[in-house]
């Protein structure tokens, strides 16, 4: 490296710098993407040629490429180079709205394959959650999302059986059935508010496979409970989401004071 070369690189990069030499290369990286240095399928330079430029480790280059592609600004070809990735889009948490309205606006094409779909028995903590008697009869669904063939996310669904006598007679092996969509057109049911608890956990194995995830791995979990306007329950779900190619987002309003 240059004399000149290694001036500059000792400006960019910070040996007594607060943040990790990984972090501040990440940032600088992350800054010419975000300048249109290097655009969309632009190839980056290789390990060593980063390592050159800027005068840091390997792993330390390794480590800031490997975040940003976490973060999904950068795609890994194999055999080929790691290259700059389109922009994934952004998923606002809402509760009443279905994940094929959510997919649709993003123009994106909802799927979906059906795991498991039967009638139970509501034990004590799904009667207390859907507002009914212990042993009443409950509809659990169980189902693989997709985005553009993509596997995105497992969602769990118990309702009453009672509300939606017949449910488990539609196709639900079809590419895309909504069930809030169901509620509404053929039962009169309209989600009106809910309740919602993000949190993150590690992937089950059965988690991990269908999600095509590299284990161990960890997973956003979304549970939430819905009301019509009439405050009954009308479903409470689990779902757990691949965070890279489903991050939810929250967006809140200030308060004026």
């Amino acid at each position: 490296m240059s004399g000149q070369a290694n001036q500059r690189s000792q400006r960019l990069i910070e040996r007594n710098h607060p943040d990790p030499l990984y972090v501040q290369l990440r940032n600088l990286l992350k800054a010419k993407i975000d300048r249109r240095e290097w655009v969309l399928n632009e190839k980056l330079p290789s390990e060593r040629e980063l390592v050159e430029i800027y005068g840091v480790s390997r792993i330390t280059v390794r480590q800031a490429l490997k975040d940003l592609e976490h973060l999904g600004h950068l795609q890994s070809r194999p055999g080929k180079g790691i290259y700059v990735a389109e922009p994934k889009p952004s998923y606002e948490l809402e509760i009443v709205r279905s994940f094929t309205q959510t997919a649709t606006e993003n123009r994106l094409l909802p799927g979906m394959r059906l795991l498991k779909g039967e009638l139970i028995k509501a034990d004590e903590e799904i009667a207390r959650a859907l507002n009914l008697p212990i042993g009443a009869e409950v509809v659990y669904l169980e189902r693989l999302r997709l985005l553009n063939d993509l596997p995105v996310v497992i969602q769990r669904d118990w309702f009453s059986a009672a509300m939606t006598p017949g449910i488990l007679a539609l196709d639900w092996t079809t590419g895309n059935r909504s069930l809030y969509l169901e509620f509404e057109q053929t039962y009169g049911v309209f989600p009106a508010r809910g309740q919602s608890t993000v949190s993150a956990r590690l992937a089950t194995p059965t988690e991990g496979a269908f999600l095509q995830m590299e284990m161990p791995a960890a997973v956003l979990t979304l549970d939430q409970v819905a009301y019509d306007a009439s405050n009954r329950t009308v479903n409470i779900s689990a779902a757990a989401y691949h965070p890279l190619r489903y991050p939810l987002t929250l967006t809140q309003m200030t308060r004026r004071r």
